[in-house]
């Protein structure tokens, strides 16, 4: 909760745009692909049914749920991820209304939609208590709000943890991103909002097309919050920064080929609302 004399939240929000602006997000989020296809099967979305995508990126989890003939919007603070997400939207012919928006402050009314939907998406957002009640808030009564989020085992936490060891530290009282992976906190979060929870732990692969090293430099190259710190660092720390993280990578790697390949553990949410 911002509190006086706390962090100012609209500078933080003006940082994480930046953040994830910097780089070429759609370019990594086209290996999440998979598990935007798991969720959107795993909900009853179908011809007519209101689907909103918060925090959409490049319109993942927005595409995958119009191909099923749903009435689609997608809203992310980032307006270069907005015009990738239009730009897919128009090649594929599908109609989705994307627009820059803040996910604490939907400018939707009450109870618009049948499905509100986020992967990787509104888990890092700044307040996750405003978070919760803004997505329940335009999502029908009856309706279901359906997350995927990185848990707090193996390789996201891992890579988020390397990450925050050389970016500077998080405002006070931030909450991380990676808790809206555990049960309980979203227990927590969604209680006064829904009358049902369903979790599922799922995984998903993540492919990359470069060894350990060269997944490293599209990172540096295209990951908004891996290009932020490493911009900021000198030659050695940047090195020292670089190779941890390919640490991770190859720790991670399954593949017995010259491709990387990563199993990310997520919590699936879905929560009816009350």
């Amino acid at each position: 909760m911002e509190q006086s004399g706390g962090p100012d939240i609209g500078i933080i929000k003006q940082k994480m745009a930046a953040t994830w602006a910097n780089g070429d997000f759609g370019v990594i989020a086209k290996t999440l692909m998979p598990a935007a296809n798991d969720l959107i099967d795993s909900l009853e979305i179908g011809p007519g049914s209101k689907v909103l995508d918060v925090a959409c990126g490049s319109g993942n989890l927005a595409i995958v749920s119009s191909r099923k003939g749903a009435d689609v919007k997608g809203v992310d603070i980032v307006e270069d991820l907005i015009r990738q997400s239009k730009e897919r939207a128009n090649e594929e012919d599908l109609n989705i209304e994307f627009i820059t928006g803040d996910a604490e402050a939907m400018p939707y009314p009450d109870n618009e939609f049948d499905f509100v939907v986020t992967m990787f998406g509104a888990m890092f957002c700044p307040r996750p208590d405003v978070t919760a009640k803004e997505l329940f808030r335009v999502c029908k009564p009856g309706g279901k709000v359906a997350m995927a989020n990185w848990t707090q085992n193996d390789f996201a936490e891992d890579f988020f943890g390397t990450i925050s060891r050389f970016a500077p530290p998080p405002p006070p009282g931030m909450a991380k991103p990676n808790e809206w992976g555990e049960e309980e906190i979203v227990k927590q979060r969604f209680g006064d909002y829904a009358s049902n929870i369903e979790f599922t732990k799922r995984t998903t692969e993540l492919v990359y097309d470069a060894d350990p090293a060269g997944t490293t430099e599209a990172f540096v190259k295209y990951f908004g919050p891996i290009k932020t710190v490493y911009e900021m660092l000198d030659d050695e720390k940047k090195k020292e920064f670089t190779d941890a993280i390919t640490d991770v990578f190859k720790k991670y790697n399954v593949s017995e080929g010259s491709n990387n390949v990563m199993i990310g553990e997520y919590l699936q949410v879905v929560a009816t609302k009350a």
